[in-house]
């Protein structure tokens, strides 16, 4: 969540206008959420969001992290090819569920919306990537991948193609295109025992 404002928050409160802004999210889509809406639908005052939120853009982005939260789960199986393996179809799979698919018109709306484009990086991708980072350091302390990988490079060989399908050319992003995609990429990063 965002540095605190004001008074510490109440509980049933937050979810309630987390609730809210996500429900109104996957309603009507980012453009036509408004603060006044969250307010109303969540029996809150829009004071009371301004209090704990800067603006639209964190309010809609914390109710969407808040829903997400345990769809993505990080994997531990002791191979990194299976981590990064159910990693990827974990994002793979949010991402093209209804829920996820307002990742991408975030990233729409992001292009005139510079605190909302802030607001999906630093609080969306950003972790995932972290999450995607781990693993991979893991893979290398456990000797399955090199030594001298270059780890940004690999989450963005491995993932990027996914966000390509997704935002650009609207082929399906499934899970056999994801072990390909995954096994493809560990063809080239993985030790030589």
């Amino acid at each position: 969540m965002n540095a605190k404002r004001g008074r510490p928050r109440n509980v049933e409160t937050q979810k309630a206008i987390l609730t809210a802004s996500y429900d109104l999210l996957l309603e009507k889509g980012f453009g036509s959420v408004t603060v006044e809406k969250i307010a109303e639908r969540a029996g809150v005052s829009k004071a009371t969001i301004y209090k704990w939120w800067p603006n639209k853009a964190a309010v809609v982005m914390d109710g969407f992290l808040f829903a997400a939260e345990a769809r993505l789960p990080v994997p531990d199986t002791g191979s990194a090819l299976e981590d990064i393996l159910m990693h990827a179809a974990n994002v793979s799979r949010f991402m093209t569920s209804r829920e996820g698919t307002v990742i991408t018109e975030l990233i729409g709306e992001g292009q005139s919306d510079l605190g909302l484009a802030e607001a999906y990086r630093t609080r969306y991708f950003q972790p995932r990537r972290q999450e995607a980072r781990h693993l991979l350091e893991r893979g290398i302390e456990r000797g399955d991948l090199k030594k001298e990988l270059d780890v940004e490079v690999c989450i963005d060989l491995i993932y990027g193609p996914i966000f390509y399908r997704l935002l650009i050319t609207g082929d399906p992003v499934d899970d056999a295109y994801v072990r390909i995609l995954v096994t493809s990429a560990f063809d080239g990063i993985m030790a030589n025992r």
